[in-house]
C-alpha cells in the first residue's frame, strides 16, 4: 500500500508547473503552428512512451525529461479512456503492470484515476518517484506548442474526445494521432488531424500501404519486418515512413538503409548519443 502522505506529495510534485524544476523551452512558433518535427541530419527521432528504457513510461516526469534532454524531436505517449470517456495516458488496458493498483482503466472514474500511482521501474537509470498518471488534457497543456507530439488512440472510442482536446488547443498541426487500424486512421484524417498508422511485421506481409496514401500522413513500420515489406512501405507515396520500436544502433541503421527517415525508440539517449541525465 502507498501511504496517503506519499500520494499527496507525489501528486503535488507531478502537477507542479514546471515539473521537477525543468523549465520548458519556448515554443517553436505559436502553439499549434509546429510545421512538423525538425530533422537531426536526415533522421527524426521519437521518444516512444517518453523513452521507456530511460524514463518511467507515459509519466509526466518521464515526458518532461524526454523534452528537457533534447534527445528526440517528437514525444510519444499512449491514450485510453475512463468510464466517463475522459482520455488518459496509459498503454495497457489494465493498471497492473505499471501502477500500484489493478483493474481495467475503462472502469475507473476520474476521481479514482486521481488516486492511482505509477510504479517506477527500479531498473531505470536515475531515481524516480511514484506519481499519478496524467490525463491527455494535462499532457497537451504542458507540452503542446513546445514540441511535436505523437499519441496513440489505444481505444478508438476515445478518438472524438481526443480530436476535441487537440483542436480546442489549436494543436491539430503539431500532434500525430496514431492507430493500428486503417479505418481509424481515416477517421482521424477526416476529423482534420494528422493521421498516423503503425503496422506489425506480420501485418506488413499482406499490406498494400499505397492504399492508405490519401489519408495517412505517417506510417510507422515494425523494425522486424522483411526488407521487401519495408521497401514497399517506403515506396507507397505516404509522406513519412518511420521505423518502430528501434532500440539498437544496428536496427536503426538497417531501417535507415531501407529508406525510413524517422526512428521511434525506447532509448533515444542511446541512439542519439545524447547522455541520459537523471
Amino acid at each position: 500500500m502507498v501511504s496517503r502522505s506519499l500520494l499527496a506529495a507525489a501528486m503535488a510534485l507531478a502537477l507542479a508547473t514546471p515539473a521537477s524544476g525543468v523549465v520548458l523551452p519556448a515554443a517553436r512558433g505559436a502553439p499549434g503552428q509546429a510545421s512538423g518535427a525538425p530533422i537531426r541530419g536526415s533522421i527524426t527521432y521519437t521518444a516512444h512512451r517518453g523513452g521507456a528504457l530511460e524514463v518511467p513510461e507515459n509519466s509526466m516526469a518521464g515526458l518532461t525529461a524526454a523534452l528537457e534532454r533534447g534527445q528526440a524531436e517528437v514525444i510519444d505517449f499512449d491514450t485510453r479512456v475512463l468510464r466517463d470517456g475522459t482520455p488518459v495516458v496509459m498503454h495497457d488496458a489494465t493498471l497492473d503492470r505499471t501502477t500500484y493498483s489493478s483493474g481495467r482503466v475503462d472502469t475507473l472514474s476520474l476521481d479514482q484515476w486521481r488516486h492511482v500511482l505509477l510504479r517506477p521501474d527500479p531498473a531505470l537509470p536515475g531515481e524516480w518517484l511514484p506519481e499519478p498518471p496524467p490525463t491527455v488534457a494535462e499532457v497537451l497543456d504542458r507540452f503542446g506548442g513546445h514540441t511535436t507530439l505523437m499519441m496513440e488512440a489505444k481505444d478508438a472510442r476515445g478518438l472524438p474526445a481526443l480530436a476535441k482536446l487537440v483542436k480546442d488547443r489549436g494543436l491539430a498541426r503539431s500532434v500525430y494521432v496514431n492507430t493500428n487500424t486503417p479505418a481509424v486512421a481515416r477517421q482521424a484524417h477526416d476529423m482534420g488531424l494528422i493521421a498516423q498508422l503503425w503496422r506489425s511485421a506480420a501485418q506488413l506481409r499482406d499490406d498494400d500501404p499505397s492504399a492508405w496514401r490519401s489519408f495517412v500522413d505517417l506510417l510507422d513500420v515494425d523494425h522486424r519486418a522483411r526488407d521487401e515489406d519495408v521497401k514497399r512501405a517506403v515506396r507507397s507515396g505516404i509522406p513519412r515512413v518511420w521505423g518502430h520500436t528501434v532500440n539498437t544502433p544496428a536496427d536503426r541503421d538497417r531501417m535507415l538503409r531501407l529508406g525510413c527517415t524517422g526512428i521511434i525508440t525506447d532509448a533515444p539517449g542511446l541512439l542519439t548519443g545524447i547522455p541520459v541525465r537523471p
